[in-house]
């Protein structure tokens, strides 16, 4: 694919995903019409046979490319690796555990485009269906993040997010760890991007386990990073 026909470039963070990646390609095929559109599969430092499965599956799909790094710096680092590397001029990211369908990637798409001033829109999941227990946890970090930063936030962790390249072109000393959500919702916020929500849904995943989210002392964890960043965002700006 040329770089001036992509309009779109995802971005998909893999760390330990070998037995999601086929179907992350598949369904990524099923609904990728058009040669404008390209999936960068970012292999995060894993350490199973993602890099095996990479190079075998990757060259029978015409939307995919992989960027490697070498070793895992975080989730935030990964991401941030391919998003340097898209050609799209629109960019964005979704997780890789399939808990979000590719099919909401097309449709985030759909609705930038859709708007007055795609360039100024910042496109944004709602999740559904989820348990009480992972609800519980988004209403108290949206709410603390809304007061301590007075800017509202919700559902910070939702996917997939698409942007204008220029939105993440202008930003600096963005976070290597899960603090990215936070920091990109934000800063959208502050620049007075237009936030647009759409739900998504959001079923358990089909393969291997969250490399984070492994119950309540993984998330207290989270917790703590994301009020120490809070923190250390809210002074520097």
């Amino acid at each position: 694919m040329e770089t001036e026909k992509i309009k779109l470039s995802i971005i998909v963070p893999c760390y330990n995903e070998e037995k999601n990646i086929p179907l992350i390609l598949e369904k990524f095929n099923e609904v990728i019409k058009t040669d404008d559109i390209e999936v960068v599969l970012v292999d995060n430092g894993s350490t199973d046979k993602s890099e095996k499965v990479f190079n075998r599956l990757v060259p029978n799909y015409f939307f995919a490319k992989v960027v490697k790094v070498e070793v895992n710096q975080g989730y935030g680092f990964g991401i941030s690796s391919g998003l340097k590397e898209a050609r799209g001029e629109f960019i964005g990211y979704t997780h890789a555990d399939m808990q979000t369908d590719p099919t909401d990637v097309v449709k985030a798409f759909e609705i930038v485009v859709k708007q007055i001033n795609p360039k100024n829109c910042y496109v944004k999941g709602d999740r559904k269906g989820r348990t009480f227990f992972d609800q519980f946890f988004t209403i108290g970090m949206s709410t603390f993040e809304t007061m301590y930063l007075r800017t509202p936030l919700w559902d910070i962790n939702a996917q997939p997010n698409i942007f204008h390249r220029s939105f993440f072109e202008s930003l600096n000393n963005i976070p290597k760890d899960f603090s990215l959500d936070l920091y990109l919702l934000y800063m959208a916020k502050k620049r007075g991007l237009e936030l647009v929500r759409f739900e998504v849904v959001f079923p358990p995943r089909i393969h291997g386990q969250s490399s984070w989210n492994k119950g309540f002392a993984s998330k207290w964890k989270f917790i703590k990073r994301t009020i120490d960043f809070s923190t250390k965002l809210k002074k520097e700006l």
